[in-house]
């Protein structure tokens, strides 16, 4: 069994005394995981860190077997973002959360896209609404999108301001105002509106992170309780302590 494709890498853990067991998001082969012999040598390490490009040649006499890859680099995205713990930070975040919601060896090629595209956002001030735009991408394609085109009560798309955490409809101002307090704040950037703040992208990273929870991760789990990874437990504690300093954008 042989195949070679595009992969992003999601993560490497070490395995024996010089290999690693790296997982790539594949481009037409979905989250696949195999061997790397070497995997823990400098030149290596360097090229599996989370958020990197690769060309990846999957070998194994069976299909079911773990096989090894063989690693080429294409663009080294993490060694940008070394001096920005910020961006690394969320970076790590969108390939762990793509981990462990992707069903292993399913293709999902618009998941491969999604997540290059952020990478590539990464490099511009945007790229905080983009990473919570792009966790709405994944509930979409993993089959738990969000309606946020118009008010679930009256059918009208002006003043959007809520989001029921039951159903994942978007609500109006007026019609959420009883309720509020058990709706979703809906930022304005998601509704539609121009520009962004920080609040705002917090408010976002709830949002999302409820149906991440609720819907993809819980399905994706074989464990009763599914929690969300705690690498964007941590992008969001430093985006938050970011977004209270004074002049943070």
């Amino acid at each position: 069994m042989e195949w070679t494709d595009e992969a992003i890498v999601l993560s490497a853990r070490p395995h024996g005394e010089a290999a690693v067991v790296a997982t790539l998001l594949t481009r037409t082969h979905g989250r696949h995981s195999g061997l790397v012999q070497g995997g823990r040598s400098s030149r290596q390490r360097g090229n599996l860190q989370p958020g990197n490009r690769v060309s990846a040649r999957w070998r194994a006499r069976l299909a079911d077997h773990l096989g090894t890859f063989t690693i080429e680099p294409i663009h080294n995205n993490a060694a940008g973002m070394l001096d920005d713990p910020l961006r690394l930070a969320a970076l790590v975040s969108a390939c762990t959360v793509t981990e462990v919601v992707l069903p292993d060896r399913e293709p999902h090629e618009p998941v491969f896209h999604g997540l290059a595209a952020l990478l590539e956002a990464f490099e511009s001030p945007l790229w905080a609404p983009a990473y919570v735009r792009w966790e709405l991408g994944l509930l979409q394609e993993l089959g738990f999108g969000l309606d946020l085109a118009s008010c679930a009560a009256t059918g009208s798309n002006d003043a959007l301001a809520y989001v029921s955490p039951r159903t994942g409809r978007a609500v109006s101002l007026s019609a959420g105002e009883p309720y509020r307090d058990r709706l979703l704040p809906l930022p304005g950037f998601l509704a539609g509106q121009p520009g962004w703040s920080e609040a705002e992208v917090l408010a976002g990273l709830e949002l999302t992170g409820h149906f991440l929870e609720r819907d993809a991760l819980a399905h994706a789990s074989s464990q009763a309780v599914a929690a969300l990874p705690a690498a964007r437990t941590r992008f969001i504690e430093r985006y938050r302590k970011m977004a209270t300093l004074p002049g943070s954008r």
